[in-house]
């Protein structure tokens, strides 16, 4: 199919008729691509890729497929439709009509909310950068400049607040998003996840799995507020996350599956015999889980927080999917709620509820994370395995929150400092783990072919063959 690319801003926010607001995102818009040329994905800037891009929010449009440059993709600005008479559906402001202007009162809140999600976004681009360098094969490159481009979308989404409701200050911050880099000692990322390196495809699969679904309830909290732009922007971003998270669990999931084939063609689940013959390990694998889902837990914050109770009170960021809570004020619920005092011990107390909703939001996170678990569990029952993979405790290798500057184990058993320097290995990524993960990635670019590490993916993209020709190089 052929899109015409040729718009500046493809919008539905009426960029048209606010000339200011157009000068002012037409200035930032070369600062973007400069930056896109700089800190995206380095290589194949000049390749087409069959890439879904979004032309309008209808079904019609919001996936259309086609062979394009990675720099000269439709990046744009699109907010679900809106609502007629939507009101706040939480806090003390519950019922009341949304706000389609900023109150002065919550203009730094919401700055700071928005400055930290868009921060995010081109985070995890330049996280990526390299990847595309190792890829098992031309269907997963695809993948990787996909998840790419749309994250480059949701920090246009993020940039468009800022620039229409935010005057001087949210320019400057739409400046800062592109000057902040990932894992710079000096202008490091907002929040640390968004620091760490990911060298692998084994890494980018975990973080695709668990930290883009930490960016799915994050937008899920946001899609509630009442601040109407930013929750229309939000709910339309969520349609695209869906396929950062699909990229993640079949990524493991091949991985495993490679992994059991091993096993099964050499008789044994050896994990350095299934090394010795070129796969990931199932124990290694773990591993992997359990650092960036660990990672990922801290982004919700702490679990008893009075930010959090602030955000619901107010209206600015509610639970994921609150329509589905009976109780939308939350003045008199308790939740209970772990937390470790000084001498070490663990102890549970009943927690006013709004200064629990990370805790709500972590522990629906959760569920939805292990849900992906038991699928690749079954993979591993019908091969006849003996091997069962589990999230770690929300307890272990945690630095947000009442848990930080103590040491558990993945089943949530305190240790001490001593007793985790030594076993550490056990649990996370050792650097032996990593440099056998990294001596496997090695690129594989022949349309159809894969590398041995990986089984091929079940089906094509958008009804094409594994072997279709997703970047012309």
């Amino acid at each position: 199919m052929t899109i015409d690319y040729q718009e500046r801003i493809p919008n539905n926010v009426g960029l048209n008729d606010n000339r200011q607001l157009q000068r002012a995102l037409e200035k930032w818009q070369p600062h973007f691509i400069d930056w896109w040329k700089e800190m995206g994905p380095e290589g194949y800037q000049a390749n087409e890729v069959y890439l879904r891009t979004a032309t309008s929010v209808d079904a019609a449009g919001w996936a259309t497929y086609g062979h394009v440059k990675t720099p000269d993709y439709r990046w744009g600005i699109f907010l679900a439709d809106q609502v007629k008479d939507r009101t706040i559906g939480f806090g003390d402001e519950y019922g009341k009509p949304v706000w389609q202007q900023i109150p002065g009162e919550h203009r730094s809140t919401l700055r700071r909310l928005i400055v930290t999600q868009g921060d995010t976004e081109p985070a995890s681009v330049e996280q990526q950068r390299l990847l595309a360098q190792t890829c098992p094969s031309l269907y997963d490159m695809r993948n990787i400049f996909q998840v790419n481009v749309e994250e480059g979308r949701h920090l246009w989404a993020m940039v468009y607040l800022l620039h229409a409701h935010f005057g001087r200050d949210g320019r400057e911050e739409a400046e800062q998003l592109l000057l902040r880099h990932s894992g710079d000692p000096n202008n490091p990322r907002i929040l640390g996840t968004f620091n760490e390196p990911i060298s692998d495809w084994m890494s980018f699969f975990c973080f695709t799995y668990f930290t883009d679904r930490d960016g799915k309830y994050q937008l899920k909290m946001l899609a509630e507020s009442g601040f109407d732009p930013l929750s229309r922007t939000c709910r339309f971003m969520l349609t695209e996350e869906a396929h950062h998270m699909f990229v993640g669990e079949t990524g493991i999931g091949r991985v495993i599956k490679r992994a059991l084939e091993v096993m099964n063609e050499l008789k044994t689940d050896d994990p350095v015999r299934v090394r010795d013959a070129g796969a990931i390990d199932l124990q290694t694998v773990q591993k992997y889980l359990n650092f960036w889902f660990s990672s990922s837990l801290d982004l919700f914050g702490a679990d008893i927080s009075t930010n959090a109770a602030g955000y619901f009170a107010t209206g600015l960021k509610g639970r994921p999917d609150e329509d589905g809570y009976e109780d939308h004020i939350c003045n008199e619920g308790t939740l209970n709620v772990e937390e470790i005092c000084e001498d070490g011990k663990v102890v549970a107390r009943d927690v006013p509820l709004r200064n629990a909703m990370n805790a709500v939001a972590r522990r629906a996170y959760i569920k939805d994370c292990d849900i992906g678990v038991q699928r690749w569990n079954r993979l591993i029952k019908k091969a006849g395995a003996g091997f069962e993979f589990k999230l770690p405790s929300e307890r272990f290798r945690r630095n947000i929150g009442s848990w930080t500057g103590f040491h558990f184990d993945p089943d949530g058993n305190p240790v001490s400092n001593e007793q985790w320097a030594r076993r550490k290995d056990e649990w996370i990524p050792s650097d032996a783990d990593r440099a056998h993960t990294h001596s496997l990635m090695k690129q594989v670019v022949e349309p159809g072919k894969i590398a041995g590490w990986i089984a091929a993916p079940d089906r094509g993209i958008k009804n094409n063959p594994i072997d279709y020709d997703y970047v012309r190089l």
